[in-house]
């Protein structure tokens, strides 16, 4: 039986050890010390060495999905990797291809056989991420193969079983999806089998010091720069600042102060929320980009889907797609 251990670094950085054969750990470090971070590594220690379906809940940003690969490290399943399917991410027309695969012929793009995301996962974990932006049409197959652990390929009658350990994650309430009818009960209840919160980073404020000592020396080594210290005002602001966007703005908070730092003493300004800021260009265009940003910057950059930029813009996704492109919209470098 392998012997796995966890612990924490003096900087703040989890590690995983263990003896036995094969083991990966793929997972980035975790960085923190507080009690809330604390009682998610429990949980996750509890759940890991099961079968059962994990649900992460929290706001965007809070490394769901570096959990995910958490529980799944610490599993029997650890030996194959983990797949990973952002729903938000895939066009609704190919999310359930890209899930259950397909035949060839199954559609007219369809010339070839494909194997979906599930049958990859056979044997090991898959981590479904936004899972509450799922269109309904595919939340009934997904339901079904967590209630027969069988799939059926797009243009196949044949049900082809599966070994697959579930983990999803989302930022959306379910329970309020539930109630209006965009998410089923009866899948949210297969789901919320064992749900794990992720705080916020307002939640663990303790944790920002060491955060903020392990994203620099990350973009030192980068950027081949040295840092000595940090201003203490500087930190305290950090501190005090509630971090909507979480780990995440913080870690681009934390990029650009690197990439402009000229000397060994890190400054590091604290992002303010601007409801209007008249220095804005006039120009339509100009207008046009910077109101769009915020909308997508608001909903984590998603696009599709209830609640996604288009939705509030009142717009076709595929037509602010073809917008953001005219005006040069991209999105940033994901990042932890």
């Amino acid at each position: 039986m392998d012997t796995t251990s966890h612990a924490v670094d003096d900087d703040g950085s989890e590690t995983l050890s263990a003896t036995g054969p094969s083991l990966r750990t793929d997972t980035k470090p975790i960085v923190g010390r507080s009690r809330a971070l604390d009682d998610v590594h429990a949980l996750v220690r509890q759940v890991a060495g099961t079968d059962s379906t994990v649900l992460l809940l929290g706001e965007t940003g809070t490394g769901k999905e570096l959990f995910a690969s958490l529980v799944h490290d610490l599993s029997s399943r650890r030996t194959r990797p983990m797949v990973r399917v952002n729903c938000a991410a895939i066009p609704a027309t190919l999310i359930e291809s890209e899930l259950f695969g397909r035949e060839r012929g199954a559609f007219t793009d369809a010339l070839a056989r494909q194997i979906g995301r599930f049958e990859l996962a056979d044997r090991s974990t898959i981590f479904l991420d936004e899972i509450g932006d799922l269109p309904p049409d595919v939340q009934v197959k997904l339901l079904r193969v967590l209630e027969d652990r069988q799939i059926e390929r797009l243009g196949s009658p044949r049900n082809i079983p599966v070994d697959v350990r579930i983990i999803a994650a989302t930022h959306r309430r379910l329970e309020q999806r539930v109630a209006d009818g965009s998410f089923r009960s009866d899948l949210f209840y297969r789901l919320n089998v064992f749900p794990i919160h992720v705080p916020p980073l307002r939640e663990r404020t303790e944790d920002i010091p060491m955060l903020v000592w392990h994203f620099v020396r990350e973009f030192s080594e980068a950027l081949g720069k040295r840092i000595d210290s940090i201003a203490p005002a500087t930190m305290a602001q950090l501190t005090q600042h509630p971090w909507p966007g979480n780990v995440r703005e913080l870690r681009n908070v934390v990029e650009r102060a690197m990439v402009v730092a000229s000397g060994p003493q890190l400054t590091i300004p604290t992002p303010t929320v601007v409801s209007g800021d008249v220095s804005r260009s006039a120009k339509l265009a100009d207008v046009q980009k910077a109101h769009i940003r915020d909308v997508l910057e608001s909903v984590g950059w998603r696009i599709r889907g209830v609640g996604g930029a288009a939705d509030r813009l009142g717009v076709r996704p595929t037509t602010l797609e073809t917008r953001m492109m005219k005006l040069g919209l991209f999105r940033p470098r994901r990042s932890a």
